[in-house]
């Protein structure tokens, strides 16, 4: 795998935050059962990158979220065992760790929770059941002393649950602030800005509306409200189910589409977004607001990895989003200008953390 400096930058930088931040984001909490140190991050690490604990020996939690690709995979959609497609495009695991639920239909609270889906998902990791990484484990030469040390366990206590609080533990220590936007907007620093990247700024928070789910706050900014919106895109594969229960005289609720969930193809129930967590109708075609932070270093952008470059973001919401029964009112047409246009993706891209910024690689 090839990693680069940029990436050894940000984990030495952030191995040292336990209780501060960078600049822009606010101090991390971290959970009082599972208090963070070095040994339990280190352990953490191998075991994101562990690919034995997959079904084919190919996967790990890095293959879709590489170091060298700002812990994402730059693929539309992620590829599991056997080169399997997702149909969901795998978001950055950097600050992660300020999400208050977890994957982009929010059905995990916690980081502890989420490490451990990838692994029983038969596309992603593809494991029946966890039995195998913890045998895997037990019978390695040099992760049962490593658990010991973190956790003060013998093998036999070796459970899945240590597993998934190292690896939360690895993946809070991956926060990324000090951005230009952050020395230009908290600290005054005027030069840190180019005069594009400023005007855009002011239209994200203004004209642009960005802001409203995109948060920054007075002494932070995360980028966004941990909330869900449908923003319209991609729910056009429910359309047609939503037209046949609409013309047979049936309300689209709940209850007929949970009924007839097994009927949706794997893409249409992948769009059901938050319902699918809440079964509330309004939840329809709802994801979760995504981090903005180094999004220049992330694309292809979207839930469903439609869009491939910034400009295309932009465009897509300056006409107002895709239509549809379940759009939020805060997506509506921006009349931007071009030039406007030009200053909001400069503004983007000055959110990316010094520490992420692409540099010499190495072998």
């Amino acid at each position: 795998m090839i990693f680069t400096k940029a990436f050894f930058g940000l984990w030495l930088f952030s191995c040292s935050l336990w209780a501060d931040a960078p600049l822009g984001l606010p101090p991390l909490t971290i959970p009082a059962d599972n208090p963070q140190s070095p040994e339990k991050v280190a352990l953490g690490k191998k075991l994101f990158n562990e690919s034995r604990f997959s079904a084919d020996g190919t996967i790990s939690c890095a293959s879709c979220h590489d170091p060298s690709k700002a812990f994402t995979d730059g693929l539309d959609r992620a590829r599991g065992i056997n080169q399997q497609q997702g149909n969901r495009n795998s978001p950055t695991v950097v600050n992660a760790a300020y999400y208050t639920s977890l994957f982009l239909d929010g059905r995990r609270d916690s980081l502890e929770k989420q490490a451990l889906d990838p692994f029983v998902n038969l596309i992603e990791h593809g494991l029946a059941d966890w039995r195998l990484i913890t045998k895997t484990i037990k019978n390695d030469s040099k992760y049962p002393r490593q658990f010991q040390t973190v956790f003060k366990i013998a093998t036999s206590e070796i459970t899945i649950d240590h597993v998934a609080k190292a690896i939360a533990s690895f993946e809070r220590t991956l926060v990324a602030g000090n951005s230009p936007f952050d020395r230009y907007f908290f600290t005054g620093d005027q030069q840190a800005l180019s005069q594009s990247a400023a005007r855009g700024s002011r239209l994200f928070r203004r004209k642009g509306n960005c802001a409203n789910c995109h948060e920054i706050s007075s002494d932070n900014a995360l980028f966004t409200d941990n909330r869900f919106y449908n923003i319209g895109v991609g729910f056009s594969a429910l359309q047609p189910r939503l037209n046949r229960s609409l013309k047979s005289g049936n309300d689209p609720d709940a209850a007929s589409f949970r009924k007839n969930k097994n009927t949706l193809t794997d893409i249409q129930r992948s769009e059901l977004g938050r319902f699918a967590v809440t079964g509330i109708i309004s939840d329809m075609g709802k994801f979760r607001t995504p981090t903005l932070r180094n999004i220049a270093l992330t694309a292809p952008y979207m839930h469903d990895g439609s869009m491939k470059t910034l400009e295309e973001v932009v465009e897509y919401y300056d006409k107002g989003g895709e239509k549809n029964p379940y759009l939020d009112p805060a997506i509506f047409p921006l009349n931007l200008t071009q030039q406007e246009k030009t200053d909001l993706v400069s503004f983007l891209e000055s959110l990316t953390s010094t520490a992420l910024l692409p540099t010499e690689k190495l072998d």
